[in-house]
């Protein structure tokens, strides 16, 4: 592919981002002993990222309004931040986000109250953000949101992908 296409190609996904406002941050680093990603066959596996903002920090605390938890609103921002983060190391793997054929599912998990129910909301942040970076079919995918009662670093919420990727032609 000549350069000329090759700078036309690369341009869809990163101009629409900009359409949108949506500034990616840099790519977070694993917090423990994994890889962020695991490419087999087309499929690219992401491990579960963090709410880690913009400027590093790390999105804490337990989502059930009803028990002074945090709003469902504060973690669907959260769960958006973890979709920027997908993005970003996407990203970073990929080189081109127009590369992404496909989100084929996401899997969520909300650090919440017992008495809460509404994990499938939280999870929507993310879900909300594929579909508007990548539009229809390829933005949206298959889903599971499930709580608990704690996860690392008390974070919010952590969501993990599987993708499927175009070839580099």
């Amino acid at each position: 592919m000549d350069r000329e296409n090759l700078h036309r190609r690369m341009v869809h996904i990163e101009t629409h981002l900009e359409e949108l406002g949506i500034e990616l941050p840099a790519p977070p680093s694993p917090k423990a002993s994994y890889a962020s990603t695991c490419m087999t066959g087309d499929l690219m596996f992401l491990s579960g990222h963090l709410p880690v903002a913009n400027d590093g920090t790390i999105l804490t605390g337990v989502v059930g309004p009803e028990s002074g938890g945090l709003s469902i609103d504060d973690a669907y921002a959260a769960a958006r931040q973890v979709g920027l983060n997908l993005l970003a190391t996407l990203k970073s793997e990929l080189g081109d986000l127009d590369r992404v054929d496909q989100v084929v599912k996401l899997f969520g998990i909300v650090n919440s109250h017992s008495d809460f129910k509404g994990q499938h909301l939280v999870l929507d942040g993310c879900s909300d953000l594929m579909a508007e970076v990548f539009g229809k079919p390829k933005g949206i995918h298959a889903r599971s949101a499930i709580g608990t009662n704690t996860l690392p670093l008390n974070i919010i919420v952590e969501i993990e992908a599987i993708v499927r990727i175009k070839p580099v032609d």
